[in-house]
């Protein structure tokens, strides 16, 4: 038992650190209320407000995550509405539920910004470029993608990158056969 009060104080001194970092807007040097989250993924959300851009959002599961979310219905919609007005009626009312998919996430900053996209054609299949090739890779389960997140030691945040399986695989060195083969197999339940 020796040890234990002090790795105890030690271990709520810490939490109590974390806590206070998060009040004051800094992010912790490992940022966990999104890890559960990630590009491609279907969540259902409530709608909290209006604004001109869009609706800000709560993610069911995450209401006290601390993180950003939002649907920015300009850029979803404002290709398909021939007026502002239409653009407006399409806005879900404050208070209802929608089903989404998660567009990205930001670490870079607090708070963590998650953008969800309601657009039919997303829900079905989010598709979006790989940032090595530059083709389209399917984040739907199924799809052929991948989501990376890079960190460093340097400080807290993170970097999300999308990317084929066959294109992060390529990109290993050919001796790191392990590491290749499960960037090919990541996931897959055959």
């Amino acid at each position: 038992m020796s040890g234990t009060l002090i790795d105890d104080t030690l271990r709520d001194e810490l939490a109590d650190a974390a806590c206070s970092a998060g009040e004051r807007g800094i992010m912790d040097r490992f940022e966990t209320g999104s890890l559960g989250l990630m590009p491609g993924q279907k969540v259902r959300a409530r709608v909290l407000s209006h604004h001109p851009w869009g609706v800000l959002v709560e993610i069911d599961g995450h209401e006290n995550a601390g993180f950003s979310a939002s649907i920015d219905m300009i850029a979803q919609f404002s290709r398909t509405t021939s007026s502002h007005d239409e653009l407006l009626a399409l806005f879900p009312p404050i208070g209802a539920e929608v089903d989404a998919v998660i567009e990205r996430i930001r670490r870079w900053h607090p708070p963590v910004s998650v953008r969800l996209s309601i657009r039919p054609a997303d829900l079905e299949s989010l598709v979006r470029p790989c940032g090595f090739c530059g083709d389209g890779v399917t984040l739907s389960p199924g799809g052929d993608g991948l989501v990376l997140d890079s960190r460093s030691n340097d400080g807290p945040g993170s970097h999300t990158i999308i990317s084929h399986r066959h294109c992060l695989a390529e990109r290993l060195h050919p001796q790191n056969s392990g590491e290749r083969a499960r960037a090919l197999q990541i996931g897959r339940k055959d």
